[in-house]
């Protein structure tokens, strides 16, 4: 583990539209009201710090959109993972999902996105915020984590932890998002009209405007329902929501910890990375698996997250 000392800092010049200090959440404490957070994309922040010689649970910063400016204080070793975004390193061009090395006084310019929401900004030895609940995710929901609880400003100082950096070069193949989430039965699928479980599972949603962090509302036809709500009882990341009026709720990261509309379906853990990378106005499909299908899935992207770890270790004699 990445010693947290704090020796140097990495000065925000713009801050883009939401950028906040993220690492992989504070699970356990949903019953005093407290969301894990973390990560809306896991896999990219695993394998940014993998590339920069973290433990893949080390804090880093998540860049909604883009748009961000940083400058390193000092000699860092950083990647860039998630959305594709243009970026640079002065007048260097830099490549997402491949490791760099930057001196002190380097500014590195990141565009605003392409493709996709989140870009992930990982560096040896981690962002050194200090840990709230065993976490140093930002909540910005209960203003806690991160930077002083809150998303990043103009002027911000962070300090970076010490780390070993690994030398020469590296990369990783980024994974393919794709249109479609694979999904479960949820807890209430039995209880809605056959033509609504129809077309949850056959038409094409869209990301609406006024997605965030707690959830995506998703705009496609509307599916309105008489089932009446449920009393207040715990939900999470990844369940999908169908209120009343009929615009499913896909939650993400910081959703509430409990709710009451009933959960017509649950997007599998193997693809809860994906459901963080869509943006406003983007297309999403549903596809309906099994059970013994989600946990191949999962398996599958647990020996693949092992395999790049090992590889990389081995690239840097670790």
């Amino acid at each position: 583990m990445a010693d947290m000392t704090q020796r140097a800092s990495l000065s925000i010049l713009k801050p883009g539209p939401l950028t906040t200090v993220q690492d992989l959440g504070r699970p356990g404490f949903a019953g005093i009201g407290v969301t894990p957070g973390g990560a809306c994309d896991a896999i990219s922040l695993r394998l940014g710090n993998l590339l920069v010689g973290n433990e893949e649970g080390a804090a880093a910063l998540e860049i909604t959109l883009g748009g961000l400016v940083v400058r390193f204080e000092r000699e860092t070793t950083f990647a860039l993972t998630g959305a594709y975004a243009a970026a640079s390193l002065g007048e260097r061009r830099i490549d997402g999902w491949r490791r760099y090395r930057a001196i002190a006084g380097d500014v590195l310019r990141i565009n605003f996105a392409e493709y996709e929401a989140r870009l992930y900004l990982c560096v040896t030895g981690g962002i050194a915020a200090p840990e709230t609940l065993g976490s140093r995710s930002t909540s910005l929901t209960t203003g806690i984590g991160g930077f002083k609880g809150r998303a990043l400003r103009k002027g911000d100082a962070l300090m970076i932890g010490e780390g070993d950096a690994p030398t020469g070069d590296a990369a990783i193949r980024a994974p393919e998002r794709g249109g479609v989430l694979r999904v479960l039965p949820g807890p209430e699928w039995a209880r809605f009209d056959r033509e609504i479980q129809q077309a949850l599972l056959t038409r094409t949603w869209r990301m609406a405007t006024a997605s965030n962090r707690m959830g995506a509302r998703l705009e496609g036809p509307s599916l309105v329902h008489d089932l009446p709500e449920l009393a207040s009882h715990a939900v999470q990341l990844g369940v999908i929501q169908l209120p009343p009026a009929g615009e499913p709720i896909l939650l993400l990261a910081d959703a509430q910890t409990t709710g009451g509309y009933p959960k017509p379906l649950v997007v599998i853990q193997a693809d809860l990375w994906r459901a963080g990378q869509f943006r406003p106005g983007e297309s999403v499909r549903f596809r309906e698996v099994t059970r013994d299908e989600a946990l191949a899935a999962l398996r599958k992207q647990r020996e693949w997250l092992e395999s790049v770890g090992r590889r990389l270790r081995a690239d840097f004699g670790g």
